[in-house]
């Protein structure tokens, strides 16, 4: 249901299978890159100044992945429901199997993880509340992680690499939060994939038991790629119920006659802030014209 996508063999990423052989300089040489079963993507981000005609390029951000671990945090920077759906529309839009986890409450002095639970939970996602800083984790997310390749993905200073940090012993460095922006700094610069050995440590070699995690650099936007208006809604789990119901097969569950997913919103079988996610970006598909 996505748009159809241009896949060069030539273009390798993070996950990829390759046949190489490496040099006396410790260089290598790809051979052959093998076919992925899938792979995480988004719109490629906007550069200042720039022209656009045309949707912007794709950004893969990894190949061959068993977990998506979508990472927010209660405050520093303060837990943004639109960021966090647009990231899960990503995974869902690739068929990956996603988990949130929601770091820092510590800090959540109003109990919201309370409601993020309600919303998320309810319809079907594993919520895994959080806090690098005092080491308080549930036993389910580590076991849930062990035998796969994980890819931990989230907005600039959650704390992904606090999180790696603290369940496994690493040593990623962390970053502090802008004073100025409460946004999060780029500590993490490029996308890792490290194997967990017995002991916790690491390993750059391969072996398809392991566990793995993908450690990539936190993003400020995030904007899904290659998805058309009329499935958008197929990417909020909640919709794919109440979407056979529609009078038009091209619905866009905003303003049309005999709209399900409309008449579950008003029924308050969809959760109102989940509906408003949806509606803003769907704003943002659209041919990419700007200057």
């Amino acid at each position: 249901m996505k748009k159809d996508k241009m896949y060069k063999s030539d273009i390798v990423t993070v996950g990829d299978y390759v046949e190489y052989d490496v040099n006396e300089d410790k260089s290598g040489v790809i051979h052959k890159v093998y076919e992925r079963k899938n792979y995480l993507s988004r719109k490629s981000p906007k550069v200042k100044g720039a022209s656009y005609r045309g949707e912007r390029m794709e950004q893969v951000i990894a190949a061959n992945i068993d977990n998506v671990v979508v990472v927010t945090s209660i405050k520093e920077p303060i837990f943004n429901n639109k960021v966090l759906d647009r990231f899960l529309v990503a995974a869902e839009s690739s068929s990956l199997p996603v988990m949130i986890v929601v770091n820092k409450i510590d800090l959540d002095d109003d109990n919201e993880v309370d409601l993020i639970r309600e919303i998320y939970e309810r319809i079907g996602y594993d919520v895994h509340a959080i806090s690098a800083k005092k080491k308080i984790f549930d036993d389910d997310l580590k076991n849930s992680l062990l035998g796969k390749k994980n890819l931990f993905w989230g907005h600039s200073g959650v704390g992904k690499s606090s999180i790696l940090n603290a369940l496994f012993g690493f040593d990623f460095n962390t970053g502090i939060i802008s004073n100025f922006t409460n946004k999060g700094t780029h500590t993490t610069v490029t996308a890792v994939m490290l194997k967990i050995v017995d002991n916790n440590s690491l390993a750059h070699d391969f072996n398809s038991e392991a566990t793995y995690i993908i450690d990539t650099p936190g993003i400020r936007e995030i904007d899904p790629y290659g998805i058309k208006k009329e499935d958008l809604g197929h990417y909020f789990v909640e919709f794919r119920d109440f979407i056979p119901n529609c009078r038009f097969n091209t619905c866009t569950h905003q303003h049309e006659p005999g709209c399900g997913v409309l008449a579950a919103v008003e029924e308050g079988e969809i959760d109102p802030l989940r509906y408003d996610s949806y509606l803003r970006i769907l704003e943002t598909i659209e041919e990419d014209i700007f200057f």
